[in-house]
């Protein structure tokens, strides 16, 4: 056989063999997105905590992933949802401002929307309107609400409709750091009310029997220091990110994460096309391989 035959034929094995070691995780049915507003990993560390430190044991995780300067509530959110930094976003405000809209470049809802997967949002204070983009969720409801409201109306809608994408966001804590400090006892109460309500989901998707065939990413905004945020300092910066549930890669993630992965890691478990455009980039190494 010629030699240019045959390095053809080890060409292609060596493609394919390539492509299977690359072929991961994915295929999830359902994700769920979980976020603890000014969700300083040390501090909830030191709050009761259950739940969510049961799934972070169990799950892949890192207390030094990273969110986006400046590390603000919208700002970080819009990145978290959009999978890119605000040089692309272009959210710079932190308030709910009628006059701007939606957030003007495609959210994870609408990409999911787009291959015909059920979405929902439900947070718990009304700046997060700026991503009710038209046709592309099921449910959205954002108010002023605590965490276990918040929790309740996810749970019925996960019950119901069994949906593929949905972000929830507690914003208890920050209010409390914002009130009384981060680190404060008020606010290590609020974590501890937040990880009540994360049961509420867990319980809720077990009813709607799509445990095995999900996956949650429990996350924050930002950290937090004094009375506030939104500093380059690692306080500020540095949140949690755990994934656990279906495929899941038990262990401390050694590369680095930032925000906008939580968008490409969430459309590549539903198999949804992650553009090229966006920054964030899938966690693959918070799951195991997969054999095709």
């Amino acid at each position: 056989m010629p030699l240019n035959h045959i390095y053809k034929k080890i060409t292609a094995i060596f493609l394919l063999l390539c492509w299977a070691n690359e072929v991961l995780a994915g295929g999830v049915g359902h994700v769920f997105i979980v976020s603890f507003d000014g969700g300083k990993p040390s501090v909830m560390r030191d709050s009761n905590m259950p739940v969510f430190k049961h799934m972070q044991q169990h799950g892949a995780c890192t207390s030094a992933a990273f969110t986006v300067v400046p590390s603000y509530t919208l700002v970080a959110h819009a990145s978290m949802l959009t999978g890119v930094q605000p040089n692309k976003h272009l959210i710079d405000w932190n308030d709910w401002r009628p006059a701007k809209g939606p957030v003007q470049v495609p959210t994870i809802f609408a990409l999911a929307k787009k291959k015909g997967l059920t979405t929902g949002l439900i947070a718990g204070k009304t700046k997060f309107k700026h991503f009710e983009t038209p046709y592309s969720l099921d449910l959205f409801s954002a108010g002023e609400t605590a965490a276990l409201d918040v929790a309740k109306a996810a749970a019925e809608f996960i019950v119901t409709q069994k949906p593929n994408l949905t972000f929830i966001h507690f914003a208890d804590s920050d209010n409390a750091g914002h009130s009384y400090g981060w680190g404060s006892e008020e606010q290590k109460r609020a974590f501890a009310d937040q990880d009540a309500a994360l049961q509420v989901l867990r319980s809720a998707v077990a009813e709607a029997g799509i445990e095995k065939d999900s996956v949650f990413i429990l996350t924050a905004d930002h950290g937090g220091h004094g009375f506030g945020h939104g500093t380059t300092e690692l306080e500020d910066m540095h949140i949690p990110w755990v994934a656990w549930g279906k495929g899941v890669k038990p262990g401390v993630l050694k590369g680095r994460v930032d925000i906008h992965d939580t968008a490409a890691t969430a459309l590549w478990l539903l198999d949804v096309h992650v553009p090229r455009g966006m920054d964030g980039r899938p966690v693959k190494e918070a799951f195991y391989r997969r054999q095709k």
